[in-house]
């Protein structure tokens, strides 16, 4: 059964000790100068240098007193406090908010002030004056507190509710996933192999594999960083382009076509099933050959393929399937929750292992809990964006999709477990909804919906949901290490508050000192807050038509994605596997040359040295991550953190 020994109240001061140096970082690091954006890895760079940290401060006690300082559990729930903490502070959550909530009160178009009306002011600071100084500079430098302390603590209200429906979400499909399914989580592995330890140390930091692979990242990395510190130093570059090697229409459809150098893609996504990191490359270049197809057929150039909206169709295949596939668990968990089954009746649908042991009354009092945390926090959830102004069959329907794309998401983590927090159809759970019907029938409703629809498009374009993927890998780490999962979920749920809080600090503060446009120019996500609200006007008077070619993406998106999963329980060993498909569709100019990469080392290694080679090497692939995660991130983080200018010269992006 699991334990409360990683949830020490020493492990929670630590963990907040670290969250308040980490906000800092992220302070200086992502406001203030635009350095490293360390909040969108994953794992978060703040997260994972908390781990290292104390690492080497357990290295140290063992030597000095023969004992290390802190658990195994103990490391890893600091580590997942710090990693969701600093992970809510970025640009994906609090500086996107930040975007949404003041751009209306500072803009003067005229498309966009009538938007102001309809902005609730507990949600959002009606105060001109107020806002021009957070973007220009206030005379004091004073934050006037008493405007943001109710915005603050009604978003702070609006995440919690969201975060405890999705982690009650993971927690009723997790036992599914991993005792049915047998996923493998393989982004757990990093941090779970650097915190184990035995009377010498870590074992992960003896293998000489592992420093070889650190070593090869670390080299790349340092090459690239002396040619930003002294330009005549030669470099390696973050990509290749292949896009002149295609200048002749219709082949000039491939571009672009980058290859990116990205350490951490190969060496995590060592770990990752040959059927997905095929079917990564093989439909990126399949979509692409398409869209030569199409050109070459009288198609206009520049507008095929259309990888998002096949994403958010093939996405919500993967929704309806993966309930489909975790009925019988859903079932039983129900029963469990609200017929008094006894517990030996629901053997294994617990969060800890050895729960038949355990009373039918916990049983079905956790089972309980998780089914009123998930339906109490969505209809939370609603209930806000439906006071806010929102029509209230478009919040259910739009926070039905955004919920969706986190779970599926979230199983995306937990199969493939590539780091990367944009891997999801960005925006088109919103942009769904209006190509798919039309602006019409949403502008009738109320002419506040739209408005408020625009605020809070950061559930579609912004990460926030997709928090499902360390809620998903926080099951899997309590259940080796032996922790009380619903124990870990109360601590990380502390996490989104401190995320919070300190989000909103390290973010006014320094924009009334010195202002939003001395310090980067414009606010993160202006780029997007300014057609949403200005459409939002814009559909009262112009109203926005059904796009057909777009409806017709989503429905072959769809298509193939159940097509993918129908041919693989159908043929064993099939090729292709639908969830390589929906990353390609969410990032594949990103993802398909590392993963080309992968596959073919992976393919050779288990054709010629068979599962033994496998697993001699995944040391060195972990190393090989680690060692870009240390150098681009923490090291190169920290010195972009003090000296900006000098990062311009090797901008290093996790997203």
């Amino acid at each position: 059964m699991g334990n409360d020994q990683g949830l020490s109240k020493r492990a929670f001061v630590l963990a907040l000790l670290l969250s308040l140096l980490a906000g800092f970082w992220v302070r200086r690091s992502e406001i203030m100068v635009l350095a490293t954006q360390i909040t969108e890895s994953v794992p978060a760079i703040p997260g994972l240098a908390a781990l290292a940290l104390l690492i080497a401060l357990n290295s140290l006690f063992r030597n000095l007193r023969k004992a290390g300082l802190f658990s195994t559990a103990e490391l890893l729930t600091v580590f997942l406090f710090v990693t969701v903490s600093t992970t809510i502070m970025g640009i994906g959550v609090t500086q996107f908010l930040f975007s949404l909530i003041t751009l209306p009160f500072y803009l003067k178009t005229k498309d966009i002030v009538p938007n102001r009306a309809y902005l609730p002011k507990w949600l959002a600071p009606h105060d001109l004056q107020a806002i021009k100084h957070l973007y220009e500079g206030a005379p004091n430098g004073v934050v006037p507190w008493h405007l943001w302390i109710v915005p603050c603590l009604c978003w702070l209200g609006f995440f919690l509710a969201l975060w405890w429906c999705l982690a009650s979400l993971m927690g009723l499909l997790y036992h599914a996933w991993a005792d049915d399914e047998r996923l493998s989580f393989p982004l757990v592995a990093l941090p779970l192999e650097m915190s184990q330890t035995d009377a010498q140390g870590p074992p992960f930091f003896r293998n000489p594999l592992m420093w070889s692979g650190f070593a090869l990242a670390a080299v790349y990395n340092l090459i690239n960083i002396a040619h930003a510190l002294a330009p005549a130093f030669p470099a390696i570059g973050k990509q290749f382009d292949l896009s002149p090697l295609f200048n002749s229409p219709p082949w000039s459809e491939m571009k672009p076509l980058i290859f990116h150098i990205r350490p951490e893609l190969i060496g995590l996504g060592f770990l990752v099933s040959t059927e997905i990191s095929l079917t990564v490359w093989v439909s990126y270049f399949v979509l692409k050959l398409a869209a030569v197809f199409g050109v070459a057929h009288g198609a206009s150039p520049g507008l095929l393929p259309y990888f998002q909206e096949e994403g958010i169709g093939a996405y919500m295949v993967l929704a309806v399937l993966l309930i489909w596939l975790a009925r019988r668990r859903l079932k039983e968990a129900w029963r469990a929750a609200w017929h008094k089954e006894k517990g030996a009746e629901v053997k294994g649908f617990g969060l800890e292992d050895g729960e038949s042991a355990v009373s039918s009354t916990i049983v079905n009092t956790r089972y309980r809990r998780l089914w009123l945390g998930f339906f109490g926090g969505f209809l939370i959830t609603w209930g806000y964006m439906w006071v806010a102004g929102m029509g209230w069959w478009i919040a259910l329907a739009y926070l039905a999709l955004v919920v969706a794309v986190a779970m599926v998401y979230g199983r995306l983590r937990a199969e493939a477990g590539v780091p990367l927090i944009w891997l999801f159809p960005y925006q088109q759970q919103k942009a769904f909804f209006l190509y798919t019907f039309g602006s019409a029938p949403f502008a009738r409703n109320s002419p506040s919906t739209l408005t408020i629809w625009a605020l809070f498009v950061f559930l579609a374009r912004g990460y926030f949901p997709e928090m499902t993927g360390y809620q998903i890998e926080s099951l899997e780490i309590a259940r080796r290490v032996k922790i009380r999962a619903a124990k870990l979920f109360q601590f990380l749920a502390l996490a989104v508050v401190v995320g919070i809080i300190l989000g909103w600090y390290n973010h006014l503060v320094p924009y009334y000192q010195h202002g939003v446009v001395q310090l980067r120019g414009e606010i993160w996500g202006q780029w997007l807050t300014e057609p949403e609200y200005s459409a939002a006007t814009g559909y009262m008077k112009t109203p926005k038509l059904p796009d057909i070619p777009r409806i017709y993406a989503t429905v072959i998106g769809a298509l193939i994605a159940f097509l993918l999963w129908w041919y693989r329980i159908r043929f064993t060993g099939f090729w292709f596997h639908p969830i390589g498909y929906v990353m390609t569709c969410s990032y594949g100019s990103l993802i398909w040359g590392p993963f080309l990469v992968v596959w073919i080392i992976k393919s050779l290694v288990l054709r010629y040295g068979g599962m033994s080679l496998y697993r001699r090497l995944i040391p060195f692939f972990l190393g090989l991550a680690l060692g870009h995660f240390a150098v681009a991130g923490i090291l190169w983080g920290l010195m972009g953190a003090w000296v900006g200018s000098a990062v311009q010269g090797y901008p290093v992006f996790f997203g």
